[in-house]
């Protein structure tokens, strides 16, 4: 009960903030803030190709959902015979419920989600045993997510490295305050839980023992670190950058120094859908891999915050979307100027290979640490299992067809569906080819 009256403070003004997000709540969960962007026509002759000519996704306001903003606005998916219709969706959770509905029950047939969430969906673990089988279909974004931190603990300089920035600051917290360190994300069990997790662990930090976690809204977290009721969020920009823009807190981390082009959020669709569609599907991929290449030049970055930034899809003050599509931070309790493109949000291209590609060793990693937290007992509980999910959710057949189709170089399409070795800042290498090995070498854990 204690914890479910802190999290009813947190939450506050949910409920109008959800009416902001997702429009008219008496209409049918799929037409809730349903942007149909501008007035572009659906070529006729494409669509003639296809099985079917619409779909509906869910999206949350946060720059891993501009790709199909940008789809829409610019006419990538109209251009190949598809009319994307975009479902503003007011919490994770109401994305999960709405895909379970599906169109035929009034909700989505896919859209941007955090994994390991359509692998959970799809194992039921996260619908109460109901299984809605989903595909993983491409990424939509590397990066572009950080840890903020309030002002309230700016004496605790927390950074990147908390062993070097922070040492016993934590505990030095909770014996100052008389209760634990309040670290917050928009999700249970799913990425921004797991950045937080990590960040916290690879300082010496048990996220289950010396923090208390709790999940609230993105769109609450500026009121509650003003009103001192978290110290530190973990999400999606533009909000991290939002809190240290309107200074209520600082930007400790971003995501990229914790795992330079790391996973991020995903495009999963129902798999019914995917296999009554597989044109459309292949059609729907086209427009997004479009978005993305345009997404990632310098020079459409300005467009795209004016794009994203009016109220029908992220409601946010323009300069502070193209700073952040930009690279452009401050970071830490100094508030030390950061310009580096290649430290922001990633669409298309990287060091590490092509971003829309869904590289199975990446999705896997999802569930390696779903597996160190033991989040998902019963569905995963072992590496073999994590990795028959992975391969029954994560197909990268549709999107190589695609790729072809609209003639991609060859240097943009992967041969493998691993992207090899991947090393965090702490040093730690995650080997998709010896996930256990990973596991094992990861000091605090469940």
């Amino acid at each position: 009960m204690a914890q479910r009256r802190r999290l009813l403070a947190l939450l506050g003004g949910a409920i109008s903030t959800s009416i902001l997000l997702t429009g008219c709540l008496g209409a049918p969960p799929s037409q809730r803030g349903l942007n149909r962007g501008a007035a572009i026509q659906v070529d006729p002759q494409a669509r003639a190709k296809l099985e079917t000519g619409s779909i509906t996704l869910g999206f949350v306001p946060i720059l891993e959902s501009a790709p199909l903003v940008v789809g829409v606005e610019k006419g990538f998916f109209a251009k190949h015979g598809l009319d994307v219709k975009l479902a503003k969706q007011s919490s994770w959770s109401t994305a999960r419920d709405n895909v379970v509905l599906g169109t035929s029950g009034g909700g989505i047939d896919g859209g941007q989600w955090q994994l390991p969430m359509p692998q959970m969906i799809s194992e039921g673990a996260l619908t109460n045993g109901k299984k809605v089988p989903m595909v993983v279909l491409a990424m939509l974004m590397s990066q572009g997510n950080g840890i903020a931190a309030a002002n309230s603990v700016k004496d605790g300089n927390l950074s990147v490295d908390l062993r070097q920035s922070s040492p016993g600051f934590f505990q030095k917290f909770s014996q100052k305050e008389g209760r634990k360190f309040r670290a917050t994300y928009t999700f249970p069990k799913a990425n921004q839980d797991f950045w937080i997790r990590y960040w916290l662990a690879a300082g010496g930090v048990h996220p289950d023992k010396d923090v208390e976690l709790l999940t609230v809204p993105a769109p609450e977290t500026l009121q509650g670190m003003k009103n001192g009721t978290m110290e530190a969020f973990s999400t999606g920009d533009p909000w991290p950058s939002r809190i240290s823009k309107a200074d209520v807190g600082y930007l400790a981390t971003t995501t990229a120094q914790i795992w330079k082009v790391h996973p991020e959020e995903y495009l999963a669709i129902r798999a019914d859908w995917v296999n009554k569609h597989p044109k459309a599907a292949v059609a729907l991929l086209k427009g997004l891999i479009e978005a993305q290449r345009w997404l990632d030049k310098p020079e459409n970055k300005a467009e795209a915050a004016r794009m994203l930034s009016s109220r029908k899809w992220f409601n946010v003050p323009q300069p502070v979307l193209e700073q952040s599509l930009k690279g452009q931070y401050t970071i830490g309790a100094k508030a030390t100027p950061e310009n580096n493109p290649a430290l922001g949000p990633l669409y298309w291209s990287s060091d590490r290979g092509v971003i829309s590609y869904p590289y199975k060793s990446l999705t896997l990693w999802f569930l390696v640490e779903s597996l160190r937290w033991q989040f998902y007992p019963g569905t995963v509980d072992t590496i073999q299992q994590a990795e028959a999910i992975n391969n029954r959710v994560t197909r990268d057949g549709l999107w190589l067809k695609a790729a072809r189709e609209l003639g991609l170089p060859a240097k943009d399409i992967p041969t493998s569906t691993s992207r090899g070795k991947e090393v965090f800042f702490d040093g730690t290498v995650y080997d998709p080819s010896n996930p256990q090995a990973y596991l094992n070498s990861l000091k605090i854990k469940r």
